[in-house]
């Protein structure tokens, strides 16, 4: 089997990405070549005597920026020959939220991805303006650098490769895959401190069980994600399911 995803993560903290390399899932689908991930430390491409990547900013400021060459260097190294299949994606508050579907539109429609990722005080313009295909963020909120976010990307994009979760539709089934959440599931035992399994899911008849789980991942959402409803194409089903939660509510 061809690898069909593979990702380059541009980093100052190596150490840092080759631990999440080693760890559950990622672990597996590198070792059965699924997927082929790779950490780049721009500090190769220092020209400066020390692997200096970082200087002071122009027109003056605190802190330290990182320096355009070394990353433009180092992506260039991972990425000799960019093709139409392959997509640079800077890390960055600025760039558009990931979501599900940014997730599947990467796996989709790219297969090399080449992450950036920033740290000091920011990076020069230069990066995103002329390195970058996008810029991404994973949430509004600040972050050391660009490793999480990097990391959180390459899961979200790995799940749906075929193979990797060993069930295929593991990955459908996901909060999110579409906009719903999932629905509740339990384990063994049936009875934990006299909170039960419902029971249905223990009567072994398939439909009703199918039924009730979408109809619980409606509910789910509708009290813990409304605003994911907006974006749902109902089924007819799912209209019929919606009335009867609304008729339980009002009951309740």
């Amino acid at each position: 089997m061809g690898i069909n995803m593979k990702i380059d993560i541009l980093s100052l903290f190596p150490e840092f990405i080759e631990a999440f390399f080693r760890q559950s899932m990622i672990k597996r689908a590198l070792d059965a070549g699924l997927i082929e991930m790779a950490v780049t430390d721009p500090r190769e491409f220092s020209h400066s005597r020390h692997h200096q990547v970082d200087d002071t900013i122009y027109g003056g400021g605190a802190g330290m920026l990182m320096q355009c060459g070394p990353l433009f260097e180092a992506c260039e190294s991972v990425l000799p020959q960019k093709g139409p299949r392959d997509r640079v994606v800077f890390l960055s508050p600025a760039g558009i939220p990931f979501t599900q579907d940014k997730a599947k539109e990467l796996y989709r429609d790219y297969n090399h991805l080449v992450l950036i990722c920033g740290h000091y005080e920011g990076v020069d313009h230069r990066v995103e303006e002329h390195l970058a295909d996008e810029l991404i963020s994973i949430g509004d909120y600040v972050l050391t650098g660009g490793e999480l976010g990097a990391m959180v990307i390459s899961d979200a994009v790995a799940r749906m490769v075929p193979g990797v979760l060993g069930d295929a539709g593991s990955a459908a089934g996901d909060s999110f895959y579409e906009p719903i959440l999932e629905y509740p599931q339990y384990t063994k035992p049936v009875d934990y401190r006299g909170w039960k399994v419902p029971e249905i899911l223990v009567s072994g008849h398939h439909a009703n069980i199918a039924r009730w789980r979408r109809k619980e991942a409606l509910r789910r959402t509708l009290k813990c994600r409304p605003d994911l409803l907006a974006k749902l194409q109902m089924t007819a089903e799912d209209k019929k399911l919606m009335a009867e939660i609304a008729g339980e509510e009002e009951e309740s």
